[in-house]
């Protein structure tokens, strides 16, 4: 496999990593919220409980998304390291510069 020498490797380590960063800030306040919620003792009644469990479910659910995000973009670091960033996994040719610029976690041209 041959190693991108038309993109700017050093940009894209650091767009991926200023990714990473706000990554992990948002999942660490999302479990900060998600233990907050779970040791609330304000609950009065069942429309409380009701609407804890759906904000609990919906933080659950971007908490996964997020969490995955994360492995993603942990993933596409990696490429750089090991030089196969911005080839396609599935045909190994090269991932067009532009989508790299709006999905820098992109595993493949498509």
């Amino acid at each position: 496999m041959k190693m991108r020498d038309d993109l700017d490797l050093n940009e894209f380590e650091k767009i991926l990593k200023e990714k990473l960063a706000h990554i992990e800030s948002n999942i660490e306040q999302l479990r900060s919220e998600l233990e907050s919620v779970g040791s609330d003792d304000g609950i009065n009644d069942m429309e409380d409980l009701a609407s804890l469990q759906s904000l609990s479910s919906k933080d659950n659910t971007i908490l996964e998304q997020q969490e995955n995000e994360r492995k993603e973009t942990l993933h596409a670091l990696a490429k750089i390291k090991n030089g196969s960033y911005g080839i396609c996994e599935e045909s190994a040719k090269p991932i067009p510069e532009e989508r790299l610029r709006v999905n820098p976690i992109a595993r493949t041209k498509v």
